[in-house]
């Protein structure tokens, strides 16, 4: 009789023990075992999510051992080493492996996080592969001195490397007639904002220069929040009679003096045509967000205020939303209200957990996990970070998918065994 994977690409495998595959719980070697798994994972509707969640919360030493091993099935490595299946541990053996395809490696150097592109360019083989390094300086990751290293490798030497440098320093200068800032900022507020702490002019200049293409493609884009604006500033901020003006200028009120003064306090205000102190200054970002092209908005989202953030951290558009993450002054604590949002953009998720900082913070992690809206991968691969509490919290949260939360159960009554343990 064949091996197992070969009844089970022949669908000859009865429905019970599809599942027992899917679980890994086969009486197979544990190279077939991983080779069932990753082939259920990619190919099986029916059994293929059990699986995928089989293989977030594999062993990593038999995971790690097959990363390493030449031996390994080639549709276990390229998954393996695809961007959203990677562990970070198995990175160094399978750079070395030679079983793992030189295409596949360097598909997964394009998007490389920077912990990761200083582990590739710890690889004997990645420094002399061109076509891997020709993908990872087309990282938009890839800065300093790893961008340095990348381009003498390649061949340039010092002077080639030295220009890699130059280029970063100045590539505000090469593309600011494109991207030009388009947000002026009064000389008072300047002076403020000077004296608590100034956000250079380089942070937002080399931001628009790495970003300069998809600035050009998306610079007519107005500014259109992540699930609407009533959404973003809530039902109870508008009146109902006001529903249809909503983001208009508002208009002066037409009701008497006498009117107005019947009326103290807020009832006065509406009736004299001013809103009150809070709804204007909500109003005021508003405004000033509304009437921002992409440029100034991005300006914004690295220059403005904690209110302004939250806002733009809502944009629809994702070289604003992003722009927000990289705002020097954002705090841990606004971190972690965007991780647990669900009304962002997925590319907003993805991007916090590439920012070690952010990872340091434990709520942050936390939330990333509990949050419907995060990527299945990147929810299953943060899991094994969490405390035993938080876990069984997740396993019961009926918004979650029901991958996350069997999975987050599994490794709760796993924490709980081995504490009963000791």
């Amino acid at each position: 009789m064949g091996r197992t994977i070969d009844q089970i690409r022949a669908f000859k495998l009865p429905s019970n023990m599809m599942q027992f595959a899917a679980r890994g719980a086969l009486s197979v070697p544990p190279d077939e075992n991983l080779e069932i798994l990753v082939y259920l994972a990619k190919h099986n509707k029916i059994f293929g999510e059990l699986a995928r969640m089989t293989l977030a919360g594999w062993d990593e030493k038999a995971t790690l051992a097959a990363a390493n091993d030449p031996k390994t099935a080639p549709e276990v490595l390229d998954y393996l080493v695809s961007p959203e299946n990677l562990r970070p541990k198995l990175l160094p053996g399978l750079l070395e492996n030679p079983s793992v395809a030189e295409v596949g490696l360097a598909k997964f150097a394009i998007s490389a996080s920077p912990e990761n592109i200083a582990a590739m360019l710890q690889s004997a083989r990645v420094r002399k592969s061109k076509k891997i390094l020709e993908s990872l300086r087309a990282n938009p990751y890839l800065k300093g001195s790893a961008a340095s290293t990348v381009a003498e490798l390649l061949g340039g030497g010092a002077s080639a490397a030295a220009s890699v440098v130059a280029s970063e320093s100045g590539a505000s200068a090469a593309v600011m007639e494109i991207v030009a800032p388009s947000v002026e900022i009064p000389a008072e507020a300047a002076a403020v904002e000077h004296a608590e702490g100034a956000v250079p002019e380089e942070v937002v200049s080399t931001y628009l220069a790495e970003h300069a293409a998809e600035i050009v493609a998306e610079q007519d884009k107005p500014f259109q929040p992540v699930g609407g604006i009533v959404d973003l500033l809530g039902a109870d901020y508008f009146p109902v009679s006001a529903m249809q003006d909503i983001g208009k200028e508002p208009e002066a009120a037409t009701a008497s003096p006498t009117t107005a003064a019947a009326k103290p306090g807020i009832d006065a205000a509406h009736a004299a045509g001013q809103p009150p102190p809070v709804a204007e200054k909500r109003q005021n970002s508003m405004q000033k967000i509304n009437h921002l092209d992409v440029k100034g908005r991005i300006q914004l989202a690295l220059k403005g205020n904690k209110e302004e953030r939250s806002i733009l951290i809502r944009d629809g558009t994702k070289v604003v939303a992003l722009a927000v993450l990289e705002a020097p002054k954002l705090s841990d604590g606004e971190v972690e209200k965007f991780a647990l949002q669900k009304n962002v953009l997925e590319a907003v998720l993805r991007q916090i957990p590439l920012k070690r900082r952010f990872m340091k913070n434990y709520i942050v992690v936390r939330n990333l996990v509990a949050n419907p809206r995060t990527p299945l991968d990147l929810g299953l691969g943060l899991m094994k970070h969490l405390l035993a509490q938080d876990l069984k919290n997740i396993s019961a949260n009926k918004e979650i998918s029901e991958t996350v939360r069997k999975l987050a159960l599994k490794m709760y009554k796993q924490k709980l065994d081995a504490a009963n343990k000791k």
